[in-house]
């Protein structure tokens, strides 16, 4: 029988295992595509200030995976990278989801040039011109999002839309969702997300949106426990 609080802490009884095994979080400021990264995975971030209600535990604020379309070369670092941004601390927010979000937070708590409220999110690219206004906040949300800690878990199966990793990310955030039910792993009422201009985050406390509306296989649980305990 489904029990979400039970499946909840089980999913973070799980984390904490994964965290132990690969030494720790990582921060993706600090991060080289040297480092020992599986070619494919699910990656999961938590945030600074953002805890659990049960304990001090940092929750989870945004779940992901890559290559989830057939015949995608797309590489979990791949993906890291791209929400990480450049060496220099600019990034490119049209490449990633997570850093279109958080730019738009961030547009609506702080002082940025009319052109850039403009140009933030229109299109699959832009003009030099348009990056170069862009790039504050750009450097903003490499600065945000490279604070964040983050783990990962290795799966590594045939791209596409049925996927292990996809598996895992959908019911991950599926059960972290706060949208269908009120859950007990409520956002701070600090936390960015409250700002974003893509209601589906505010409304599920996850710089996510899809999967926020749907329900979630306990059995999920089983596949991830297994899959961290191979890490």
């Amino acid at each position: 029988m489904k029990s979400f609080n039970k499946d909840l802490d089980r999913f973070y009884e799980i984390l904490d295992m994964l965290r132990q095994r690969v030494g720790g979080y990582r921060y993706l400021r600090s991060c080289t595509g040297r480092m020992d990264w599986p070619k494919q995975g699910v990656y999961f971030f938590f945030e600074p200030g953002e805890t659990r209600v049960s304990s001090d535990a940092v929750r989870v604020v945004r779940v992901g995976t890559h290559a989830v379309s057939e015949g995608s070369k797309t590489t979990l670092w791949n993906r890291l990278i791209t929400h990480r941004g450049t060496t220099s601390g600019t990034g490119n927010h049209r490449g990633s989801i997570f850093r279109l979000h958080v730019g738009t937070a961030l547009l609506a708590t702080g002082e940025y040039p009319h052109t850039v409220r403009g140009s933030w999110g229109k299109g699959s690219s832009a003009p030099k011109e348009v990056k170069l206004v862009e790039s504050g906040l750009e450097q903003k949300v490499s600065k945000y999002i490279g604070s964040m800690p983050f783990l990962w878990v290795r799966v590594e199966d045939v791209a596409g839309k049925n996927s292990l990793r996809k598996y895992i990310e959908r019911n991950a955030v599926a059960l972290l969702s706060n949208v269908v039910n009120k859950k007990q792993d409520q956002p701070s009422a600090n936390w960015l997300g409250h700002h974003c201009l893509h209601q589906d985050v505010q409304l599920s406390g996850l710089w996510n949106v899809d999967h926020v509306y749907e329900d979630y296989d306990p059995d999920f649980l089983v596949v991830f426990k297994d899959l961290a305990e191979k890490m």
